[in-house]
C-alpha cells in the first residue's frame, strides 16, 4: 500500500499526523535531507511527499532529482509562517513541462 509524509517543522506536520500521513520532522537542511533519503529509499512505497517550503528550498538539489520521476511526487507546502512562493513556482514548472507552455498564467 502507498504511503503519504510529511517533511517540516514540529508545529506543521503534527497536524497532519492526525491524518494518517507519516510525519518527520526536521528543525534544519539536513535532518529534512535525511528524512527525504529514508522516504525514498527503494525499499519505501510512498506515492506522495510533503515538504515545508523553507526547508525545501535549502534541499532543493536533492528534491530536483525527483522533479522527472512520476513516483514519489514531492509537493512543496507553506510553513507557519506562510507560503513562500516556492510551491506555486513549482507546480507551474510541473505543468509547463507536463504541457509545454505556461497555461496557469503569472
Amino acid at each position: 500500500m502507498l504511503k503519504i509524509a510529511v517533511i517540516g517543522a514540529r508545529e506543521t506536520v503534527m497536524g497532519f499526523k492526525a491524518l494518517g500521513l507519516v510525519t518527520c520532522p526536521a528543525t534544519n537542511a539536513q535532518e529534512a535531507r535525511d528524512a527525504l533519503r529514508r522516504l525514498t529509499r527503494e525499499s519505501e512505497d510512498y506515492a506522495i511527499i510533503y515538504i515545508e517550503e523553507g526547508l525545501a528550498q535549502r534541499i532543493e538539489a536533492e528534491i530536483d532529482k525527483f522533479k522527472d520521476s512520476p513516483s514519489p511526487a514531492i509537493i512543496l507546502i507553506p510553513g507557519r509562517e506562510g507560503s513562500i512562493g516556492l510551491g506555486q513556482s513549482a507546480l507551474k514548472a510541473a505543468v509547463e513541462r507536463a504541457v509545454g507552455t505556461n497555461i496557469l498564467g503569472d
